[in-house]
């Protein structure tokens, strides 16, 4: 990259540096040609807090890995975040302080939560999505069509696997997936859902949305909504092989909020699907 291309570059800091996704995220944004790594962020205790962020690629970035936020972000104008919700939210008050944007990929928000990022959205710009692949929020879109259609006499399940490490469950992306679902077809998730079943269980409720997850070895992230009819069944499945395509959708996200003064958009605003 030439210093006039880098100069212009979207200056990006990474969360979670050493982790799987952080990795993968660091690796697309030093082969990207719009975009410099400016900070690589990881828990305090991390072995890799003060080596190069890009030493696993056998590159030197020059970006120490650090656990000190303001550190960190100082020299950065977006920050990419796949880690947990605590740490989610340590972020964003500082990205916030410091006028950083943020592309959120972090599940498992409470409500609460939820309200704080709404309100940070005031003075940033934020990006969030349970998942930044474009198939994905493509198939987002079908679904809402197909629930629409399909409303009445199919019965709806949700099946979806990831790798043994994910800690929650259902899958962030799977319960998106049921929210479109439930307001295409008039339903509140909250009060519909079933998450899991055991038992005595009687009839299955027809107005029920049912939700099943797998957990096992290295799955990168599985998910098919079935509508199961007489004599007849739908299914819309979503299979990814690689994280990549996760990271090269947060690429996208920062290149959309280049544009953003502030607010909060998804992943169907960087698309062009809303």
């Amino acid at each position: 990259m030439t210093s006039t291309a880098q100069a212009n570059a979207h200056r990006i800091a990474i969360a979670g540096a050493s982790g799987r996704m952080g990795r993968m995220l660091i690796e697309a944004v030093q082969n990207a040609d719009d975009a410099v790594l400016a900070g690589a962020l990881d828990i305090v205790g991390s072995p890799a807090l003060g080596s190069d962020a890009a030493a696993f690629l056998g590159q030197n970035s020059g970006v120490k890995i650090t656990s000190d936020l303001r550190e960190g972000l100082k020299d950065a104008k977006y920050l990419i975040d796949f880690t947990r919700p605590e740490g989610t939210m340590a972020h964003l008050r500082v990205c916030r302080e410091l006028g950083v944007n943020l592309v959120i990929g972090t599940t498992g928000f409470s409500d609460e939560q939820k309200a704080e990022i709404e309100d940070a959205a005031r003075d940033i710009a934020i990006m969030m999505a349970p998942n930044m692949s474009v198939g994905v929020n493509v198939v987002l879109k079908l679904l809402a069509q197909a629930a629409k259609a399909l409303k009445e006499g199919y019965d709806i399940e949700i099946i979806e696997a990831h790798h043994r490490h994910k800690v929650d469950a259902p899958s962030g992306t799977a319960l998106k997936m049921g929210e479109v679902v439930a307001e295409a077809i008039g339903r509140d998730l909250k009060t519909c859902a079933v998450y899991g079943r055991e038992g005595i269980t009687g009839e299955r409720d027809p107005s029920t949305i049912g939700f099943a997850t797998v957990r096992g070895g290295d799955i990168v992230g599985d998910h098919t909504v079935l509508f199961a009819g007489t004599g007849e069944r739908i299914e819309i499945t979503h299979k990814s092989s690689s994280r990549a395509t996760y990271a090269q959708g947060s690429l996208r996200a920062v290149r959309f909020l280049a544009h953003q003064p502030h607010g909060l958009f998804g992943m169907d605003d960087v698309l062009g699907l809303a």
